[in-house]
């Protein structure tokens, strides 16, 4: 069914959310708070928040370097989130995982990856268990262009399709793999791809958050009912760089200027004044959510150091009799 304003409000509110957490979290690695390198995903909110949308916490996902979004929009912990990143012991992976590997698997969330297209074997096996149970859960899993020229995407249509697993397949197509246009990465398109191994597939725009909820609630319909895989191309932009210090001197004047028209929350919040809001409802919303920050990252800072004989929890399994 098509969005309602009401709904419109709590999408942006939660792309606004991501979106302020981002930017608090570039000025903590501008001061050299956070360890380790950082993938931000401002401007690609609206896929996460589309997406999530329409999934429960039974269903899972699987993200990739750029999760943050992800992470947040699946019902992550905001204050576990921030703890996790900034490396202490109360983070929602007690520290250990870091900005690239964020994981609650209370909610579903898998976790995020640095190796590119990891997240698809991990969300196939997972379909695969969703199925056996039997409770119309589905799987879905977020990779960026650059994932099509890695082999794991045909393994992973191939059985999906063989086994008709509920995978929602989400490409992120920001039109760049790393430092390089997804033309030079690719010599087929991932509509063709999917043909190929009879997935069904559509192409939104990723900025737009109501066509991509819009979408994702037809297609992850259609799966509750008939387990099978589907994929949602979402045509997106990363305004920030690949990482955070990336000067981006690969990409043109053109393409830059262009970067604020093409901004999701910029739009849906001109859509919500098209349908009526004042100028008033924003400024309050965007109090509240600062205000909720500020106490998520008060309590993060607030978090302890992991402990030294914490490094090795939860990587190797006890053996019996053995103290």
């Amino acid at each position: 069914m098509p969005i309602k304003s009401s709904s419109l409000q709590v999408l942006y509110r939660q792309m606004l959310l991501i979106r302020r957490a981002e930017e608090r979290l570039q000025k903590l690695f501008a001061d050299g708070d956070v360890p380790g390198f950082l993938h931000l995903s401002i401007g690609q909110e609206a896929v996460a928040v589309g997406i999530s949308s329409v999934l429960g916490v039974a269903d899972t996902v699987s993200s990739n370097h750029r999760g943050h979004g992800h992470a947040l929009a699946k019902g992550v912990s905001l204050s576990g989130f921030f703890a996790e990143i900034l490396g202490r012991a109360d983070g929602v992976c007690r520290g250990r995982g870091g900005s690239m590997h964020v994981a609650d698997l209370s909610i579903g969330m898998l976790g995020a990856n640095g190796i590119v297209g990891a997240g698809m074997p991990i969300t196939t096996g997972s379909a695969l268990a969703l199925k056996m149970k039997g409770a119309g859960n589905i799987a879905a899993v977020y990779f960026g262009d650059g994932a099509l020229a890695e082999g794991v995407i045909h393994e992973c249509f191939n059985l999906t399709s063989l086994w008709s697993l509920p995978v929602l397949f989400v490409c992120e197509n920001n039109g760049w793999s790393e430092f390089s246009p997804t033309e030079r990465q690719l010599a087929t398109s991932l509509e063709r791809l999917s043909a190929a191994f009879g997935i069904a597939f559509a192409s939104v725009d990723g900025n737009d958050v109501v066509a991509v909820a819009d979408q994702a609630d037809k297609f992850v319909n259609q799966m509750r009912d008939m387990p099978s895989p589907r994929v949602i191309e979402c045509q997106t932009t990363r305004i920030r760089g690949h990482f955070e210090g990336d000067p981006q001197d690969y990409r043109n004047k053109e393409e830059m200027s262009m970067m604020s028209e093409r901004d999701p929350i910029a739009r849906a919040r001109s859509q919500l004044l098209a349908e009526g809001l004042s100028d008033v409802w924003f400024e309050q919303l965007h109090a509240e959510v600062d205000s909720e920050i500020d106490v998520a990252l008060k309590l993060a800072k607030g978090s302890p150091e992991p402990t030294s004989d914490s490094l090795v929890a939860d990587v190797y399994t006890p053996r019996l009799g053995v103290s």
